[in-house]
This record gives C-alpha cells, structure tokens and sequence, in this order.
C-alpha cells in the first residue's frame, strides 16, 4: 500500500464485521491512493448498507471521498428507523431467510421470497427491477452495485431477525392480510368457495375464511392460529399498531 495512511473507528454495531482488533477505538489502515473511503470501509469488512454516515475528521464526507494522510474516519450505523425513499417498502429475501419472509407477510409486510438459490446477481437484479430491500446475511450479495436497497440480517434466529427488520425499517403492519406461502394479498371468502381444500373436520368446525387471490390457498383460524397469534400480538405491541 503506497497511499496515506488513516485511523478507522467504527460504531458498535457494526464491528461484529470487522476483526477484534479493530474493534475498540481507531486502528491505523494503510490506503492504496486511489480507492474511495467506500471501497476501503467495504476492504474492511463493513457493507455499505450499514453505513449511515462516514465522518472525517469531524464532518461528514461521501463514500465516493479520497482518503487524505491522517484522517479519522468514523463509520457510523445507519439510523433508526432508516427511511427508504424512492418507492413504497417491501423487501425480498434470499434462499436462507424463509422463515423470516412468512414472519413478515403473516404481519402484512410486503415480502417477496426466493426459495431456491437463483444466485447473487439475479437477486440483485430482481432488488433492482422491483425496488425492493434485499435482506440477506450474505455481505457478498450486499456489496453488489446493482442493488437497489439492502439490509445486512444479524441473527440467525428467526425472533430476532424479525424484531431487527421491524425495528429498522418501521414497516406498516397490517396482520392476517397477506398469503404466507406467496406473499398474495389475502380476500374473505365463503365456506362454498373454498370447500375444495377443506377436510371433513374443518368443513364442521369453522366458518370464517380468507383466500389469496394470487394462488388462490385458504386460511382460517385453525390448531395453530394461537402461536401465530402470539408472534402478532408481540410485534404489534413492540412496534405499533397496525395500518388499516
């Protein structure tokens, strides 16, 4: 490395990307000359998508900024809820967070899902097309330029993962509305119209149902309503009532 030399600090959350000794304080980071403070924060380990500031020396500077001898460049998490402008919020999920996706569309939340792996570039292209908020724990996959939007997933239990989507992105809940198997919008429906999918038992004992008019699957409020219950109910509480 020929170019100058800066000091790094980065902001709590976001040293579980970065080695141990770099995580308390500034560490010293020897720059090519050429390289934008973007490229080396991500040579680093750090996703743009959790950046929401870099700060030099007091100020904050853009991604695209040359790095000078001496700079301390503080990388900060992104805010908060984090706005996403542009379009209306709805995210897409890779091959490993399925779990998480059904979570979401049980609240309401538009979320699509690819359950088979169509490969990094399609994903990024598909965030691209229908602008939509990749949500990945591949960082490879995050630092594509093609994204339209992305968000890193910290944990790999399906709890947390969901409280850190609605505790970032502060999506309108609107539970009991969406197809969890395609992410459809869900309609009532008559006992008669859906009679087809229905086993003896069920036809007996329930009444009320809903169906999605993408792929036309039925609900009702069946044996394991009231665990479904209990993850609405808890991020409804956590997170705000539900949008009409």
């Amino acid at each position: 490395m020929n170019g100058p030399q800066i000091h790094v600090v980065f902001a709590p959350g976001l040293r579980v990307f970065v080695p141990h000794g770099r995580r308390s304080g500034a560490t010293p980071v020897a720059t090519d000359g050429s390289s934008t403070l973007g490229h080396v924060v991500e040579s680093l380990g750090v996703p743009l998508t959790e950046v929401g500031e870099l700060v030099v020396n007091g100020r904050a500077v853009a991604v695209s900024r040359l790095p000078a001898a001496d700079d301390t460049v503080e990388v900060r998490a992104v805010a908060r809820p984090q706005p996403v402008p542009g379009a209306p919020l709805r995210f897409l999920l890779d091959v490993h967070l399925g779990t998480l996706a059904r979570r979401l569309r049980l609240l309401g939340v538009d979320a699509a899902y690819e359950s088979l792996d169509i490969g990094d570039p399609a994903l990024a292209a598909r965030s691209a097309a229908e602008r939509r908020v990749m949500l990945s724990r591949d960082r490879g996959l995050l630092r594509r330029r093609e994204l339209w939007a992305g968000a890193f997933v910290y944990s790999t239990k399906p709890t947390e993962q969901l409280r850190d989507v609605l505790g970032r992105f502060a999506p309108r809940l609107r539970p009991w509305s969406r197809c969890t198997a395609c992410n459809g919008v869900l309609a009532p429906a008559s006992k008669d119209e859906v009679v087809g999918q229905l086993e003896g038992g069920t036809r007996r004992s329930y009444d009320v149902f809903a169906r999605c008019g993408e792929c036309g699957r039925a609900y009702w409020r069946g044996a394991h309503h009231a665990q479904l219950e209990e993850i609405v109910d808890g991020a409804v509480a956590e997170f705000g009532q539900p949008s009409n």
